[in-house]
């Protein structure tokens, strides 16, 4: 039982950095993918596009941050705390980072038709992103309190 507790642990240090990273990786790719269709239907505005396919990629750098305040030596006191920390911060940023992909993904489709709601096009992607904030925030906040 003891290893069980250990691996999850473990998983809680690495899980916000890979979970995070995983919806960063799908997020962009969502939103990649409606960049790549609005260059071949635009003449001019592409920079914007590939800029808007990259805001899911915080959520990765969230991860990190939180990872090193995790990072600490795992006992069985500590590993159930650093578990729940960890993996529930790293589902949070992984479905907002795909969620916020498909934001930008949208924004990028309606601004290429109306380019001059560009930037209230992007007020989804932004809120999306403050959930990602909160949850980095208070994984952070709570990470204080688990014993080193």
């Amino acid at each position: 039982m003891d290893n069980l507790i250990m691996m999850l642990g473990w998983a809680g240090l690495y899980g916000p950095m890979a979970l995070g990273a995983i919806g960063s990786i799908i997020g962009c790719a969502i939103a990649g993918q409606a960049a790549c269709g609005a260059l071949l239907e635009t003449e001019t505005g592409h920079g914007r596009y590939i800029g808007i396919s990259a805001m899911p990629s915080s959520q990765a750098i969230y991860g990190i941050v939180v990872m090193f305040a995790l990072n600490r030596t795992v006992t069985p006191d500590n590993a159930p705390g650093l578990a729940a920390i960890g993996l529930l911060c790293g589902l949070a940023l992984l479905f907002s980072a795909a969620h916020q992909g498909r934001a930008c993904a949208a924004a990028i489709n309606v601004s290429k038709i109306r380019p001059e709601i560009f930037g209230m096009s992007l007020a989804p992607a932004a809120i999306v992103e403050g959930f990602a904030v909160f949850a980095f925030i208070f994984a952070l906040v709570i990470s204080a309190g688990v014993p080193a």
